[in-house]
């Protein structure tokens, strides 16, 4: 069911709540105090090895002649495209970076390589998403609109047909974020200014990925189109499901919009860590994922650089033990499964959902 007080819920204090934020607020405040040049190096650095690893993998795929050369820079194409997608353009976004001052790599500059606007994004994401996580009718992210993940949620026969939408969403990530982008709560004119500047930035991405760069490879054109055709295939699965894993588990909180009412800071706080889950991940994984692996973590501080999420974790999952609280992780197919299991489920009425249980 979805919360209606927080404090009720976790059997905590309002002092308690408040010393919660206090303790949060430390880590913020160490983590941006250390700041400097070796986090400007880390990004810096990721973004040299993304742009390296996409020319090397768009060059194999162009002069290979082999399938299994085909195949490893089709690979590397998909890689890169995460890498660029998830470390770099998601938390560049987030406004991670803002303050090296580097105009190259601000949350107001970037563009991201998929058919979303990075403007629009930051609007639905950052705002609408991150500041009303998981609360019923405030996040558009809960269900992206056309899911059903908590019982709340009104039920039609056309959610019988979810776990096809799941699988399509997951297909076509990128177009899913484009349209959600789009705030259908604006005047007619503000909306057909955001859907020409979705149809202007889907043209540059089609020409870019399914016209230029094959028309560079001459003969092997259609070896490269398919290449590209599969490289944002894998880039929209992957963001999919580190996406869905750290919003959608079992024991993700959902909450009734009463919650906003006088909600504190320590209470937003408290929010965020009872409504996101982690996944276990090492080094590679995390990279690669982002660091959304520290989903928690970032909804907890978006703001501060993901390459310091892992050493953030290990401060704040002390700090769930000391206010007994839940610090939902998992391996990652572990989270997928239980997050498939509750889209599945609720597909159906309530009833017969919860006799499938």
């Amino acid at each position: 069911m979805a919360i209606t007080d927080i404090a009720k819920y976790t059997h905590l204090s309002p002092e308690d709540i408040e010393s919660l934020g206090r303790e949060l607020d430390a880590i913020r405040s160490d983590i941006e105090e250390s700041l400097g040049s070796r986090d400007a190096a880390y990004i810096r650095r990721t973004i040299a090895f993304q742009r390296t690893l996409d020319v090397a993998a768009r060059a194999l795929i162009a002069t290979t002649r082999s399938t299994a050369g085909w195949l490893l820079g089709t690979a590397a194409l998909g890689v890169a495209k995460s890498v660029e997608n998830m470390e770099i353009g998601h938390n560049v976004s987030h406004g991670q970076w803002d303050w090296m001052n580097d105009p190259a790599i601000h949350s107001s500059t970037w563009e991201w390589d998929m058919v979303a606007v990075s403007s629009q994004w930051r609007s639905s994401h950052n705002y609408r998403h991150h500041v009303f996580t998981n609360v019923l009718g405030e996040d558009d992210d809960l269900g992206f609109g056309v899911m059903r993940v908590t019982p709340e949620q009104p039920w039609t026969k056309a959610h019988l047909l979810q776990p096809l939408q799941n699988l399509f969403l997951a297909l076509t990530f990128e177009w899913g974020i484009a349209l959600h982008g789009v705030d259908l709560g604006r005047t007619r004119p503000e909306k057909i200014a955001q859907v020409k500047a979705v149809v202007g930035k889907v043209a540059r991405q089609g020409v870019k990925d399914y016209a230029l760069w094959p028309a560079l490879s001459l003969r092997r054109w259609r070896r490269t189109l398919k290449a590209n055709v599969v490289a944002n295939l894998m880039r929209n699965l992957w963001a999919y499901v580190v996406i869905f894993c750290g919003h959608f588990p079992d024991g993700t909180q959902k909450f009734m919009p009463e919650v906003l009412e006088s909600e504190t800071r320590a209470e937003w706080y408290l929010r965020q860590m009872l409504g996101t889950a982690n996944f276990k991940a090492g080094r590679l994984l995390g990279f690669a994922s982002g660091n959304l692996c520290y989903q928690i973590e970032h909804h907890l501080f978006p703001d501060l650089p993901s390459n310091r999420l892992a050493e953030i974790s290990r401060r704040v999952r002390p700090l769930c033990e000391k206010y007994d609280l839940p610090y939902f992780t998992g391996s990652l197919a572990r989270q997928y499964a239980s997050t498939l299991r509750t889209i599945h489920r609720l597909a159906l009425p309530n009833g017969v959902a919860a006799a499938a249980v």
